[in-house]
């Protein structure tokens, strides 16, 4: 697969205006779900581990009990590209 470029500040800045809850912090979008349960946050990162496969896109994930926060990044474009903005609607498709 070949490099995407990073995206620029103002490119970021526009799309997180379009993803809720989504925040920058340096070169990753984070955003943390309440699942109600410990159940449902090992549900939610399954259905998030089946989007990241399909797009071959694979973000941090950390689970505190019914928490679940979700780190993109694109470690070969050294910062933000589209693929962590698109991987970010997915989940957001999902719900928690």
């Amino acid at each position: 697969m070949v490099a995407m470029p990073p995206l620029a500040d103002a490119e970021i800045s526009s799309a997180l205006d379009l993803l809720s809850g989504w925040t920058r912090e340096g070169d990753e979008i984070v955003k943390t779900f309440d699942c109600r349960t410990f159940a449902g946050a090992i549900a939610f990162v399954v259905q998030v581990a089946f989007l990241a496969e399909r797009a071959d896109h694979h973000p941090d994930i950390d689970v505190r009990w019914s928490r679940v926060r979700v780190a993109l990044t694109t470690h070969d474009a050294n910062g933000l590209t589209n693929r962590d903005l698109d991987l970010a609607a997915e989940i957001e498709g999902i719900g928690a």
